[in-house]
């Protein structure tokens, strides 16, 4: 295993795959990481659908441009009965951040198995919703395009960019 800082440095969103599949034993691992991630509460409302029957990969294309051709798309949301609800800040639901969380894993154990990720959220998700044919209780929230990367595909020019710290991080 990669050290975790390295892997997260050199991870960039691939956005041109190549054809070949992902081996079900990758795949496994993906799911694994993305199952074993922490939620609030360890409620676990997560919803992982894999996208990989030309069907449903033609119908999440129709709706999304941004499954950028990959040979597999996890489609990452939660479910609205099981996320655990904030009485101390009303209107506060887990969902979306358990579900950003269980992404965040799948997308780097993919990048630590050698398999590339974009991490979509340009999308209607009614559209999504409708396609892939969700009970009414389940949102999505990310679309996470994976497969190996095309040869001759690299980070794009901006990858490296990052703001300084004192931008980002305060120390009180």
């Amino acid at each position: 295993m990669t050290n975790f800082l390295q892997l997260a440095k050199e991870r960039f969103s691939v956005r041109n795959f190549a054809a070949d599949p992902i081996e079900n034993e990758k795949l496994e691992l993906i799911l694994e990481a993305g199952r074993v991630a922490p939620t609030a509460k360890n409620n676990q409302p997560q919803k992982v659908y894999v996208i990989q029957s030309p069907e449903v990969l033609g119908k999440i294309r129709s709706v999304c441009p941004c499954a950028y051709n990959a040979p597999l798309v996890l489609a990452i949301g939660y479910d609205k009965e099981r996320d655990w609800q904030n009485n101390l800040m009303p209107g506060y639901h887990s969902g979306e951040t358990d579900a950003a969380i269980v992404c965040t894993h799948m997308m780097m154990e993919a990048w630590d198995l050698g398999i590339g990720s974009c991490w979509v959220g340009w999308f209607n998700a009614d559209e999504v919703h409708e396609a892939l044919g969700l009970p009414a209780n389940e949102v999505v929230t990310a679309l996470l395009p994976l497969g190996y990367i095309a040869s001759g595909y690299s980070a794009s020019a901006n990858h490296a960019a990052v703001r300084p710290a004192s931008e980002t991080i305060a120390y009180l």
